[in-house]
């Protein structure tokens, strides 16, 4: 799907694995030849969830709440914790969706997107996935999570020119992020390999290595797929 649009080159990874400066960097080198604009499809729940933590005396443990609630709502064998909860996570993904449809407007406009993120549907609960990947326990939840993932199933099927997966150590992404949870890092790190985003073209690349030799690689395999699209 999608014949008639600009590319989009999508740059994903876990928190840490420098996403966001390898696709700014990224932009200016496609901006060079033509017309280019960077994509934001994440919703900044994790750094909003951060700065509520540092709010003086109730943020602390409303930011514990948060996080449990959000934990409860990515783990696949628990139960999604009530109707509130689901709407908050189904009217994320709206969001989520409607900027999606931003980002396609643009590109039958003929601008190509570079994004340090993407829609899938492989890992549900993270790496902006279905953000309700537990367990429905009755019809009403059953029918919010077949909506929440019909809405990435519609995103999907937009598979990108070329994906740019960036692989990183645990302890590399927590000498980088250390305010992060090293449970949830190490899950993100884990399951970064199975992020195929609809059988698209996908170029590995280490993220740990001198930043000037991923930078040249990421270019390189850049140029080849904006060559052929």
């Amino acid at each position: 799907m999608g014949s008639d649009l600009a590319p989009l080159i999508a740059v994903v990874g876990s928190d840490g694995s420098g996403k966001s400066t390898l696709s700014a960097d990224l932009l200016a080198h496609v901006q060079r030849t033509r017309n280019a604009e960077s994509g934001y499809l994440g919703l900044g729940s994790g750094e909003q969830g951060r700065r509520i933590g540092r709010w003086p005396i109730i943020g602390p443990p409303l930011h514990r709440f948060l996080d449990g609630i959000a934990d409860r709502l990515r783990e696949a064998g628990e139960p999604i914790p009530g109707m509130i909860a689901a709407r908050y996570a189904l009217n994320k993904s709206k969001k989520r969706r409607a900027k999606f449809e931003s980002l396609l407007e643009r590109r039958r406009a003929g601008i190509t997107i570079v994004t340090d993120r993407y829609p899938q549907l492989e890992v549900p609960g993270l790496h902006d996935g279905p953000i309700l990947a537990g367990r429905a326990t009755n019809k009403r939840l059953a029918a919010m999570q077949a909506e929440e993932r019909a809405l990435y199933a519609e995103m999907a099927a937009y598979v990108p020119t070329l994906v740019i997966r960036l692989h990183v150590d645990i302890d590399t992404v927590m000498a980088r992020k250390p305010d992060h949870d090293r449970a949830l890092i190490t899950r993100k790190v884990e399951t970064v390999p199975l992020l195929a985003f609809n059988n698209a073209p996908i170029v590995d690349i280490d993220a740990t290595i001198p930043y000037e030799d991923e930078l040249a690689l990421a270019v390189a395999a850049v140029d080849k797929a904006l060559a052929a699209a």
